[in-house]
């Protein structure tokens, strides 16, 4: 399993990118109406989370579904949680607190919902917390990163430095196995590939920072890269330039269960 980022970290992340998430999350919108596309039509849950709420865009679309369920938004970051209370409709009850420990009873939800959180977590605590306070028959509803995600970077940054430029996620397999090992049934998972584009490599790195998606693991660089390395990764980059622009990959793994 990779190895996860200092919790004190992410949060900080997360903290800067408050006020620019909404600004640059274009591919994050997207996924999280895929997944809404994979709950159960039968489906009509009382009590649901949004584990990792960021800004509460996944909390507008579950309203719109399921609008007489009681709705709690949970994250790590104060200032995201700010924005959610802010932004969805009906003013869901919000949380601050860690996916891996989740501040709530055993069985007390009938859906948990989590879009492109758990990545920054120990993905078998989380899933064994999702696991814990899904009542019986609940539905689970994942969405998270694969290791092919931000491939662009990697190869661009590959002959700068020896510096992590990116997390390493988890695979679709490890996923779904560490779902089973959590006690789910009926467990389903996709692989699909989301793709952003940028008209030139800074503006690629100043989305992923502006979503806060940049530098939060361990062998990050912690300082500034010098005008000629930023030269030579930004021509590295130029050579996956197609007419579109400059991507920057996903590889998102959707998780679908039964407690």
């Amino acid at each position: 399993m990779p190895e996860q980022p200092a919790k004190a970290r992410v949060r900080a992340a997360f903290e800067r990118a408050a006020d620019s998430y909404d600004g640059a999350a274009e591919v994050q919108r997207r996924i999280c109406q895929h997944l809404l596309t994979r709950l159960p039509a039968a489906l009509q849950p009382q009590r649901l989370l949004d584990a990792g709420c960021g800004t509460g865009y996944a909390l507008g679309l579950l309203h719109q579904r399921y609008p007489h369920a009681q709705a709690l938004a949970l994250d790590f970051s104060p200032a995201m949680l700010l924005h959610c209370r802010r932004s969805a409709p009906n003013a869901p009850l919000a949380l601050a607190g860690d996916i891996e420990h989740l501040p709530l009873g055993s069985a007390s939800l009938d859906l948990y919902w989590s879009s492109l959180a758990v990545q920054w977590c120990d993905l078998a605590r989380a899933l064994g917390e999702a696991r814990r306070v899904l009542a019986a028959s609940g539905q689970l509803a994942l969405a998270t990163l694969g290791p092919g995600t931000f491939h662009e970077l990697r190869t661009a940054f590959a002959g700068i430095d020896r510096h992590a430029h990116t997390l390493s996620f988890v695979d679709a397999a490890q996923v779904e196995q560490l779902a089973r090992a959590s006690g789910f049934a009926t467990v389903d998972v996709e692989i699909r590939q989301e793709t952003a584009y940028y008209p030139d490599f800074r503006s690629l790195l100043k989305a992923v920072k502006a979503v806060g998606a940049n530098q939060v693991g361990d062998g990050r660089r912690t300082s500034l890269l010098g005008r000629s390395a930023f030269a030579r990764a930004a021509a590295a980059a130029e050579n996956g330039r197609n007419i579109n622009g400059l991507p920057l990959s996903y590889e998102v793994i959707f998780l679908t269960a039964r407690a």
